[in-house]
């Protein structure tokens, strides 16, 4: 027999994407209570500069135009992940978002924009190559919150560099914002920082409950309708790294600071089977002073060398398949970390990459960090930063000519609509002629880790014999990704999150807890 604490119908670990499953349950008329294992609300979605959703055909891109079909969207989905997770999970996601969305617009609020992002397999058939696949919550004063919104996790710049607290939620904190203050507007919920799920209770029937650790005390908690674990990965675990093979480290991961994989042992534990343990959602990564390689993107000119002063990708591509790349020429000794750009002095020393995620600092103390090189000419560059000089001479002189004919023979730069995607539909190729010449530092990051637990189409987590343990519920990065290996479209990591938490507690919602919270 187990002695409970404290009872509710639903509990949520993890205060990110998750939330929308808090949300749904709540509107749904189950008490909840939502953990959040650090001092702040948000996760990882907290992070998202844009915190889009890759959500086809959902009410504000059709207001807004779009002519995309369902079927369509499935094919392109389908084509780019392949057989690697059930088709009828990725049904679930490619044709429920948008009955998400239509919830969500229920409650005012909620508001939502369009944020055209391309797809990521451009040359797929059924690729939206204008980007009406993707959303975003518009932004939210702070004010609004009053003291929720120093309870938000980001943004980056205020944590790593100590800038200010913006009047504005943006991106992925605006939707964390708006999703507390709906759900705390209903009495029959609880929402808890400092507090980690650290165990699940079973019996017979399955999960019935969670112990609790919060603020040094631990708590067994009575879950009547189930648990969703929504805790995100396990990036910042470097045991964890080690034991299943994600490459990488730990400093240059974007993932929260508490997404140690608590929640997703606790599902393993209780017998969980679980997938795509080596997988991440992974990036290149600027250097910065402070010895950590943040997620990048919108590079405006420049090439990437390896040690041996070569190009080795497509500069241009969606930042998960540059990843990739990476992690494959580390694999084969094809390169060492830091690899360089290389570029010019058209618009001065400073590196053209528009989006660091986290701001770039004064340039001398990446200068003195040995981070970035200067020199008048290319051999006297290669010197300096350890490269073949004649390789890197040759390999600068074919690319200044693909330049010129407009295409790259090599890797395909400006192929695809995504390429093309921050210079107006122009060629992203920028020759490299003008002296003083630069290199900048890079090396691996990654937005967490996309293994996880298994899953139905209900968001139900799957036992090693392919059963549903019941009253267990799993989504975002503790749920073994629906898009497998692979990255299909921007929005997919937090769409997945909160359609798969939403699909949960609808599960949720048809159990017979005993009496309704309302």
């Amino acid at each position: 027999m187990t002695t409970w604490d404290d009872e509710t119908d639903v509990i949520v670990a993890g205060s990110g994407g998750g939330l929308v499953g808090a949300y749904t349950a709540a509107r749904e008329g189950l008490s909840v209570m939502v953990v959040e294992a650090s001092d702040q609300f948000g996760g990882t979605t907290a992070y998202s500069g844009g915190g889009g959703m890759w959500f086809p055909c959902n009410p504000v891109l059709q207001r807004a135009g779009s002519d995309d079909t369902l079927d369509s969207a499935f094919d392109y989905f389908h084509a780019v992940v392949g057989d690697r997770t059930p088709v009828e999970l990725q049904r679930a996601y490619v044709c429920r978002g948008g009955d998400l969305i239509a919830y969500l617009e229920d409650d005012d609020r909620f508001e939502f924009d369009v944020l055209p992002w391309p797809d990521y397999f451009g040359s797929l058939p059924h690729a939206r190559l204008d980007g009406m696949r993707h959303t975003v919550m518009k932004p939210l004063r702070a004010e609004r919150l009053g003291e929720l919104a120093d309870r938000i996790r980001g943004p980056l710049d205020r944590e790593r560099l100590g800038a200010e607290l913006p009047k504005y939620l943006i991106g992925g904190r605006a939707l964390i914002g708006r999703l507390l203050s709906a759900i705390t507007a209903y009495p029959h919920t609880s929402v808890h920082l400092n507090a980690a799920l650290v165990e699940l209770v079973t019996s017979d029937d399955g999960v019935v409950g969670a112990v609790i650790e919060e603020q040094g005390r631990r708590r067994t908690i009575r879950a009547r309708a189930g648990v969703l674990l929504a805790a995100g990965g396990f990036e910042n675990n470097p045991d964890l790294r080690q034991r299943f093979g994600v490459p990488g480290d730990v400093r240059d991961t974007m993932g929260a600071p508490a997404n140690t994989g608590l929640a997703l042992q606790a599902g393993m534990a209780a017998g969980a089977a679980t997938d795509l343990m080596d997988q991440a959602w992974w990036s290149p990564g600027f250097s910065h002073p402070d010895g950590r390689s943040a997620f990048s993107l919108w590079f405006t000119g420049g090439i990437f060398v390896n040690h041996d002063g070569k190009r080795f990708v497509n500069e241009s591509g969606p930042y998960d398949r540059i990843g990739k790349a990476i992690i494959e020429h580390l694999a084969n000794g094809a390169m060492t970390l830091p690899y360089w750009m290389i570029y010019d002095d058209r618009d001065g020393p400073v590196p053209p990459v528009k989006a660091t995620n986290v701001s770039m600092v004064e340039s001398e103390r990446y200068v003195e960090a040995g981070l970035w090189h200067t020199a008048e000419t290319l051999p006297e560059l290669a010197a300096k930063i350890g490269v073949n000089a004649d390789n890197l001479v040759s390999t600068v002189k074919r690319f200044n000519g693909f330049v010129t004919a407009g295409i790259d023979e090599d890797f395909g730069r400006g192929d695809e609509a995504y390429d093309r995607a921050f210079s107006g539909g122009e060629s992203p190729m920028v020759p490299i002629e003008k002296a003083p010449f630069h290199a900048a530092a890079f090396g691996l990051s990654d937005l967490g880790t996309k293994g996880g637990l298994v899953t139905d189409s209900h968001a139900r987590v799957l036992d090693t014999d392919g059963d549903p343990i019941g009253g267990l519920y799993a989504a975002g990065n503790t749920m073994a990704s629906v898009t497998g290996t692979a990255y299909p479209g921007g929005g997919t990591p937090i769409g997945a999150s909160m359609l798969f938490s939403h699909l949960a507690a609808l599960d949720m919602a048809t159990k017979d807890t005993g009496g309704s919270a309302l």
